[in-house]
């Protein structure tokens, strides 16, 4: 059985690294990114029992409310070019914000908020959720549709904030979810990894025994070895990415299938150079940290009683 641990020391070189080079988290803010930077950090200081990580996961949030926070949500990044609300980076935010708030409790309360805040911006019961809104939600981003796996991500993410809080938004998401899960065919690779972690939380619901093989048998197709990598569909079997990569073996971590492929993506992007913004990108290195350590990542089993 192949077993990959934490590479502890990986991640706390390329930690160091970012800050010398002040890419994260003291470079420009961009919410998927620290939402992946917030669990980290989490995970950091759960293995290494050094508070200065959760002090700095704190510190990371009240940055990211007050660079990117509005009226109602959170601005995709920075940037000029960042503007509008992404409903999947959104979702990906409270789902950080409840992995702090195993610690804290106060920021699971803020994501709750949050989720209050956007929910009937986005989401249109019995149609879909939108996949950006402009940025102070008053209606969809120009030339953006509903999203195909965003109901998933709402739903995965209120669940695992608070079921009793949110309960008529889980309500919404789920029946979007059971409408569309049965013809769903994502054939994206950091879309296929999304799907195996969010199916990895809720195993034995339907639309996780559906897509998770669904998900696996594409990222068969999208395999190429030598000399080891997810191309970006099956159609575009020469074009790769290192973070998008880093979100399948993330997925495949969370389903604990193919890890031989996990070990195989780790060491050939730990090396490439794409010769572009993407080397210097936060994205890519952040990723790069959760899948050589997934952390909090990754479920955990119910505590016996």
């Amino acid at each position: 059985m192949v077993q990959i641990g934490p590479h502890i020391d990986f991640v706390l070189a390329k930690l160091r690294w970012m800050r010398e080079q002040r890419l994260w988290p003291n470079g420009r803010r961009y919410l998927w990114t620290d939402a992946f930077g917030v669990v980290l950090l989490v995970s950091m200081y759960k293995h290494l029992h050094d508070e200065g990580y959760l002090d700095e996961a704190e510190w990371l949030v009240s940055e990211v409310t007050r660079v990117l926070g509005r009226q109602r949500g959170i601005r995709i990044g920075e940037a000029s070019d960042r503007d509008g609300q992404y409903f999947h980076y959104l979702a990906m935010w409270m789902f950080a914000l409840a992995r702090l708030g195993d610690l804290k409790p106060e920021y699971r309360h803020q994501g709750v908020k949050l989720a209050h805040d956007i929910h009937r911006a986005f989401v249109i019961p019995d149609t879909g959720v939108f996949w950006k809104m402009k940025e102070d939600l008053s209606g969809p981003y120009p030339s953006f549709g509903l999203g195909a796996l965003d109901a998933f991500d709402g739903y995965v993410s209120y669940r695992l904030l608070d079921e009793h809080a949110l309960a008529p938004e889980i309500a919404e998401m789920q029946a979007l979810v059971n409408r569309d899960y049965k013809d769903l065919s994502i054939d994206q690779d950091l879309g296929l990894g999304m799907m195996l972690w969010l199916a990895h939380f809720f195993p034995d619901e339907s639309w996780a025994n559906v897509q998770s093989p669904r998900a696996l048998a594409m990222l068969d197709r999208m395999w190429v070895d030598p000399p080891g990598y997810f191309c970006r569909t099956p159609a575009l079997r020469h074009v790769k990415f290192a973070f998008t990569n880093y979100g399948v073996s993330l997925g495949l971590q969370a389903v604990q299938r193919k890890l031989d492929r996990v070990i195989k993506v780790n060491s050939f992007f730990d090396t490439y150079r794409s010769n572009d913004e993407y080397d210097r990108d936060a994205i890519t290195h952040i990723m790069a940290c959760t899948s050589h350590f997934p952390g909090e990542f990754i479920s955990r089993p119910a505590a016996m009683s």
